[in-house]
């Protein structure tokens, strides 16, 4: 039987794939970088570099294709575009750089992915039920695809970009450390040879003529002599209170508290900060992760990031520990059903499990 993919039905741009490609993809990342997204920036590569370190420890239950490997490219991909592609081989997961996707009732049918590869990618046509497909922020105009977090908070991150960008500039063409010293009256010729000996130099002194001169011929008087700076006066600028305030935006956008990006943090906040980026950011994405494997792979697969990221108060778990091992021994002890006592345990949302 004639199997007519739905891309055959009418003509369509291939995706990308090769050389060009990846000239191509490395030009837009620039150029996006210089429009504001400001994914070049410490701040972001910081945030990406924590769901890519906690999604690499997930604990795995249920497949060996989900390597450390294979997690910390989804959670980079997922922080940079949103979305993250898996080709689903023999035994191994294969990353796709780009694709396109055919769609029906909003929902993947067909995927038309670039595989890369050291010599130039290759391009592979796949059902989707042969293919790993995990997105985040999704809309509803587009259930398809998914929204990185600089994408929603653009505003925010090309302010943060504008900000560096300029620090960047005046450091590089700012005359600091120079001044201007007033200079008794001498002859143009020796004025103009001085001035030419200190310009373009970085913290040099130069040299002017007095502005403050005597008819009589008189001393100078001495308020003259102060020096004037050129360097920029950045803090009336607010410039540190700006980059602050974006940096911990920034880190908001992508579940890390701003309180860990200030540099009066303490241990007891770290910890605050690793529970709330593995609860309420990466241990979704997780689940998201392990039900769309579940899905494709045919088994039941488990990811948890709470445990080996320890993100958890250990001495309040000791001692809820300590309390349901005395109340289950004081249950037995009186004789109570076990049907009850699990029924109490559900009031609580004690899973054994």
């Amino acid at each position: 039987m004639l199997i007519r993919w739905p891309w055959q039905k009418r003509e369509r741009r291939s995706s990308a794939s090769g050389f060009t490609a990846e000239i191509m993809a490395a030009r837009e990342s620039y150029i996006s970088g210089r429009r504001g997204i400001g994914e070049l920036t410490a701040t972001v590569q910081t945030c990406i570099s924590m769901w890519e370190h906690g999604l690499s420890l997930a604990d795995v239950k249920g497949t060996a294709m989900l390597t450390p490997h294979i997690l910390a490219m989804t959670a980079r991909s997922l922080a940079l575009r949103g979305e993250a592609a898996f080709v689903i081989d023999t035994n191994r997961l294969l990353p796709a750089s780009d694709w396109d996707i055919s769609t029906r009732n909003g929902v993947p049918r067909a995927y038309r992915l670039s595989i890369s590869e050291a010599g130039g990618g290759r391009a592979e046509t796949r059902l989707a039920a042969e293919v790993l497909h995990i997105r985040i922020g999704s809309d509803v105009a587009a259930p398809w695809t998914g929204t990185a977090p600089l994408r929603r908070a653009s505003i925010t991150a090309g302010f943060l970009q504008a900000i560096e960008t300029a620090l960047s500039e005046v450091y590089e063409t700012a005359p600091l450390g120079s001044l201007i010293v007033p200079f008794p009256e001498s002859p143009n010729t020796d004025t103009e040879q001085l001035s030419r000996g200190f310009r373009g130099r970085r913290g040099s002194v130069l040299l002017r003529e007095s502005v403050s001169v005597t008819a009589a011929g008189g001393p100078v008087p001495q308020v003259d002599w102060k020096p004037d700076s050129l360097s920029p006066d950045l803090a009336s600028a607010m410039t540190s209170e700006s980059l602050a305030a974006a940096r911990e935006a920034i880190g908001s956008a992508f579940g890390v508290l701003p309180a860990v990006l200030n540099a009066a943090c303490t241990g007891p906040m770290v910890r605050e900060a690793q529970r709330h980026l593995a609860a309420w950011v990466l241990q979704p994405i997780a689940a998201l992760l392990a039900r769309e494997a579940s899905e494709k792979l045919g088994t039941d697969i488990i990811l948890d990031v709470t445990r080996p990221l320890q993100s958890f108060d250990t001495a309040g778990r000791a001692r809820a520990l300590g309390a349901i091992v005395n109340a289950l021994a004081d249950a037995k002890e009186r004789g109570l059903d076990p049907a009850d006592v699990e029924k109490a345990l559900a009031l609580v949302d004690w899973d054994a499990e």
